[in-house]
């Protein structure tokens, strides 16, 4: 066949596999339309309907997602057999349901990522279809089979062609998937059985983060009925980054993983405030865990030096010895806090019992008791009913929240931590929470526990309220009826109505099972939940308070732990993997590492292994796969905005995008120089030009990198800066600057 034969035959595959999305597109959207038009339905329809529109809005929501590419491969068998592969895995709609399209994530796909000439598989060749829309613009052949002389006009001699025109290509603010491309190291780790923590390890460019989250869409895949119930949990080190990798998965037809950072991992909270380096410092440390549960015991204090109770025209007094007795007793049920007051609440009832009996009940001639056991029951329940009794409670032992433990904490940590520790934390009661305060919360969330009398109060009254709305529903459902049929005869006005058929009580019980939220949706909710699988990025970066935090939310330990240690810069991060997992799983951890740099030229790469070897002489950066021949440039200037406004011109790429990296005391000065960038803000990564500083630049990359100033980063902030272009890199700088760039 000639060239434009084989473009023109995958031309018509494509046309037919989209002409099938589309008739499943039809249908999904007929489906969700017509089960929302039933809205007037009984409730058993009315359940099914709502099912219908979550199960087929999914179906569309991914059928949506992956339309850009949905197919970039074929593999040629010895055989005969030909397979296409796709994001996605589609079938015919007749009773066979034969396969169209291959899942990248089958194992029948998998020799289109490993097969070699040396180990073809059974392969004979291997295509890259490059699309653009819905049109085939370019075929690559793999010849696998070295004695098939068959020969179609699209041979790639080394074929690198897909996979270098990918690193090439001009970045556009958010993270492509990798799926066309995954080389052979990289699948290793994506199909690694998901049982156990796996740590990823690899420097900048090396797609350990396109590896984790291409693990995750597998992981989803091979194990779907387990973690579409658990979940899969992917955490971040910022907003940024999220937003970044966010349209990955989407991609990859998977919408049901909940991506956060560790500050969102707490319901109801969202840091948005920004702690100083040693305050994250102190508050990250293992052994902030043993001082809030020191604070704790505290908050069950002693009276000083009694509390008095009038109580029936009697004066009863707690003095420190009584609470002493009682406090100990509820201590000894080692519960959390809130959960415990149950039990000090006992002894304190059964102590003032004790107390006002021997006061009211003992005989003046013998001493003995006037009084029998159900008098003494009524003694007690009497004092139940009295609010000074409560009152004493709530001083003694009161009911915490986590927000209220830990706000009163920071405002006050003398006594807990050493001095210049707690002037680093101290600050005033305040509703904004730090990403550091998070894992304080969790902590304090644990210690406390939560009182299940009030949370079944709590839905008692949710479901008195649902129970009198469902009865209003059927109270105008009746009267809607009888009104309809008041001038019908006796045999039509017999119809039942729903008012007949279902009482207000099950109604609501009916409404309340009607949670059709994803297995995420409902996780992000629930501080206790337990998710199938959790990935993190930028994992070196992470304190033992959080890493406390995620094992929480991880009691099988079924996790895939992606970093850098080289990278690390936080000053309460673990960096060592063994310090991090020891504590929880000892040594039962699996380790691998990725040693190709995708992303970064050879060049640029050189430079910045440079600065870390001038502090770490034994460094081995990752192998840069290709080499642009632009060497980066160093500049000095005595005008560093009108400096940064001129580079910024020179390295802004026609197409793709450009970081500015820069400390963030300078992003103000800098951004009134730059035409529609913004400091203090989040920032956009689709727009051409972008301020950051390191930190916020940790995981991604753009085409052109400017770094300004870089002699006040610490070594691991300015290697990461320095490694995030693709083609080229500058930088600038007023003052000092690191021996290793003075010779660039």
């Amino acid at each position: 066949m000639s060239n434009s034969d084989e473009i023109r035959g995958e031309q018509e595959f494509i046309d037919t596999l989209y002409a099938r999305v589309d008739a499943l597109r039809a249908g999904t959207e007929a489906g969700v339309t017509d089960a929302l038009a039933q809205g007037n339905t009984p409730m058993q329809a009315r359940l099914e309907r709502d099912i219908l529109v979550a199960e087929r809005s999914g179906l569309l929501a991914a059928l949506n997602a992956v339309d850009g590419s949905l197919c970039f491969g074929r593999i040629d068998l010895t055989s005969g057999t030909k397979h296409h592969i796709g994001r996605i895995g589609l079938r015919t709609d007749d009773a066979e349901r034969t396969p169209i399209l291959i899942d990248w994530r089958a194992e029948v796909a998998r020799p289109f990522y490993l097969a070699t000439g040396h180990t073809p598989m059974g392969l004979r060749r291997r295509r890259h279809i490059t699309t653009g829309g819905r049109t085939v613009t370019a075929l690559h052949d793999e010849i696998l089979d070295l004695g098939d002389r068959e020969r179609t006009g699209h041979e790639d001699p080394t074929g690198d062609a897909v996979l270098l025109a990918a690193l090439d290509a001009a970045r556009t603010g958010r993270m492509h998937d990798i799926v066309q491309t995954i080389q052979a190291e990289q699948d290793e780790i994506i199909r690694a059985p998901h049982r156990g923590v796996l740590v990823v390890e690899g420097g900048p460019g090396t797609g350990k983060t396109a590896v984790a989250l291409h693990r995750a869409a597998y992981l989803l895949y091979e194990h779907r009925e387990l973690l579409a119930k658990r979940a899969v949990l992917i955490v971040g080190p910022n907003p940024a980054f999220l937003g970044y990798i966010g349209e990955v998965l989407p991609s990859l037809g998977e919408t049901g993983v909940l991506l956060a950072t560790v500050g969102e991992l707490f319901p109801g909270v969202k840091a948005t405030a920004a702690d100083s380096r040693e305050a994250a410092a102190v508050k990250g440390r293992a052994d902030m865990a043993d001082v809030l549960a020191e604070v704790v015991r505290d908050w069950q204090s002693l009276p000083d030096p009694v509390i008095t109770i009038e109580h029936d025209r009697e004066v009863l007094m707690l003095d420190d010895g009584l609470v002493k007795v009682a406090r100990e007793k509820a201590r000894a049920a080692r519960l959390p806090h809130n959960v415990a007051r149950e039990h000090f609440e006992g002894h304190i009832l059964n102590t003032l019992t004790e107390l006002y009996a021997e006061r009211v009940g003992t005989d003046p001639y013998d001493g003995g008791s006037l009084l029998d056991e159900a008098d003494i029951t009524q003694i007690r329940d009497e004092l139940a009913e009295n609010p000074e009794v409560w009152a004493a409670v709530d001083q003694l032992w009161p009911r915490l929240t986590p927000q209220r433990l830990v706000a009163d904490f920071l405002a006050d940590p003398v006594g807990y931590l050493p001095d210049e520790d707690a002037a680093a934390v101290r600050r005033p009661v305040t509703r904004e929470w730090t990403v550091a305060d998070v894992p304080l919360l969790d902590e304090a969330a644990e210690l406390l526990g939560v009182d299940e009398r009030l949370a079944r109060a709590r839905a008692e009254r949710e479901r008195e309220t649902q129970v009198a709305y469902a009865q209003g529903v059927l109270d105008v459902s009746y009267a809607s009826r009888t009104y309809e049929f008041e001038d019908k005869d006796a045999e039509d006005s017999e119809v039942l109505s729903a008012h007949d058929i279902i009482d207000a009580e099950r109604f609501a019980e009916r409404q309340e099972e009607d949670d059709h939220r994803s297995a995420a949706e409902r996780a992000a909710a629930d501080r206790t939940w337990a998710f199938g699988h959790i990935i993190v990025d930028e994992a070196q970066e992470l304190s033992p308070m959080a890493w406390r935090l995620l094992m929480r939310r991880s009691p099988t330990r079924s996790m895939t732990l992606v970093g850098d240690p080289a990278q690390t810069a936080e000053a309460a991060g673990v960096g060592s993997w063994q310090q991090i997992l020891q504590p929880y799983v000892e040594d039962r951890w699996e380790h691998t590492r990725l040693g190709v740099n995708y992303r970064t030229p050879a060049e640029i790469m050189e430079l910045a292994a440079a600065v870390v070897r001038a502090e770490n002489p034994g460094f081995e950066p990752p192998s840069s796969i290709r080499s642009t021949g632009v060497r980066p440039w160093v500049r000095a200037t005595d005008d560093l905005p009108g400096a940064v406004a001129e580079a910024v011109k020179e390295l802004t790429p026609e197409e793709g995008r450009l970081a500015v990296i820069a400390p963030r005391h300078l992003h103000r000065r800098l951004a009134a120089r730059l035409d529609g960038v913004t400091a203090g803000a989040e920032p956009d990564l689709t727009r051409s030009v972008v301020l950051l500083d390191p930190r916020q630049a940790k995981g991604l990359e753009f085409d052109s990198v400017l770094v300004v100033e870089p002699g006040l980063y610490g070594t691991s902030d300015l290697y990461v800066a320095l490694t995030r272009a693709t083609q080229r890199l500058g930088v600038l700088h007023t003052g000092r600057l690191p021996g290793a760039l003075r010779t660039a």
